[in-house]
């Protein structure tokens, strides 16, 4: 018998037997409005897009968005190899080139561009944490989400009536120590380069002051909050944003672990923002992976993985629970909510 057993090998598998039921197809015709299939990528340029629709049908994900579209002539390529290609099938977004962002005349061409990729197809932005962890101006000073010199940016997504899908920030282990203390030390060690703790980042809760106080500087302009109001670990707080910013959209993508976990508050939240809450997944389009939000948005089902197949759980080592949303609620956080901001049928 071994007296000792490192942490990092140790994968318990539970003993529990309850009752499983598992959800081979959404209840009603999904939109995923939160992915990443730029085509440009090696990933995308070895796919097969066909046989994807194919497994689609299957699953009833009407469409996937595409949020990786960039600007201008990758914008286009991205159009061509998915919406127009698939007619239906892909809504893709484009996204704001910072390069030179601080320069004279950055912020009237940034707008030009945005209007320029909104008239020839895409039909949202994208903004990514990079904004306000990593981009800099032309002074080397770190850009926040609420930078008065973007303003005019958001400002011509409301004028334009399309949605900015915002992610900010990270999960809030990713902004501390990386010590016994952090529940999220496994997804860490594979991915150091996830880690915001230290001074050449802002604190987790400086970013998310600056994600609102953008949101409240723009309230003609609709914002798709990423990852549960990029706060999922504080239902209660992203409920107040909520019930302050009639603006403020979110989706869940890649936190039905965080979600998932707190079963009886995030029932609760479904219900009441059930008008304001989009399906997302934020990961690779696979069968497995969509079932899975599938049984934890349709079920009662008690203590299943997250990610199946994962020998250690990739956000956290613990296990989630269904949350039973009843049948009006699902078609609108399935697939009303995201059509309306997108203008689909």
């Amino acid at each position: 018998m071994r007296d000792t057993l490192l942490a990092a090998d140790l994968q318990p598998r539970s003993e529990l037997i309850v009752p499983e039921h598992p959800v081979l197809r959404a209840k009603y015709p999904a939109i995923d409005a939160h992915n990443h299939l730029p085509v440009d990528h090696p990933r995308m340029q070895e796919a097969d897009i066909a046989h994807l629709v194919g497994e689609m049908d299957l699953l009833n994900v009407q469409a996937i968005v595409n949020l990786s579209g960039g600007t201008g002539e990758t914008l286009q390529r991205n159009l061509d190899g998915l919406d127009h290609a698939y007619p239906g099938r892909f809504v893709t977004f484009c996204n704001v080139d910072w390069t030179g962002v601080g320069s004279p005349g950055w912020t009237e061409r940034a707008v030009t561009a945005l209007r320029q990729d909104i008239a020839v197809g895409a039909r949202g932005i994208k903004v990514f944490k990079s904004l306000g962890l990593t981009v800099r101006d032309t002074a080397g000073q770190l850009v926040m989400p609420d930078d008065p010199r973007l303003a005019d940016i958001w400002a011509a997504a409301g004028a334009l009536g399309v949605p900015v899908l915002i992610h900010s920030a990270d999960p809030v282990a990713f902004f501390r120590p990386l010590d016994r203390f952090n529940e999220r030390w496994d997804e860490l060690q594979r991915r150091p380069e996830w880690s915001f703790y230290g001074p050449e980042f802002p604190a987790f809760e400086e970013l998310i002051a600056s994600l609102y106080r953008l949101i409240e500087a723009h309230p003609e302009t609709a914002f798709i909050t990423a990852h549960v109001g990029c706060y999922p670990e504080n239902l209660a707080f992203v409920s107040e944003m909520m019930d302050r910013y009639p603006n403020m959209v979110t989706d869940f993508s890649a936190r039905i672990a965080e979600l998932g976990r707190a079963p009886y508050s995030a029932r609760d939240w479904f219900l009441t923002y059930a008008d304001r809450i989009v399906f997302g997944t934020d990961a690779t389009p696979l069968v497995p992976m969509y079932q899975t939000h599938f049984r934890f948005l349709e079920t009662k089902d008690e203590y299943f993985d997250y990610a199946p197949g994962a020998a250690i759980p990739p956000q956290g080592r613990w296990r989630i629970y269904g949350l039973y949303l009843p049948d009006d609620v699902l078609q609108k956080v399935y697939h009303d909510n995201a059509a309306a901001l997108l203008k689909l049928a």
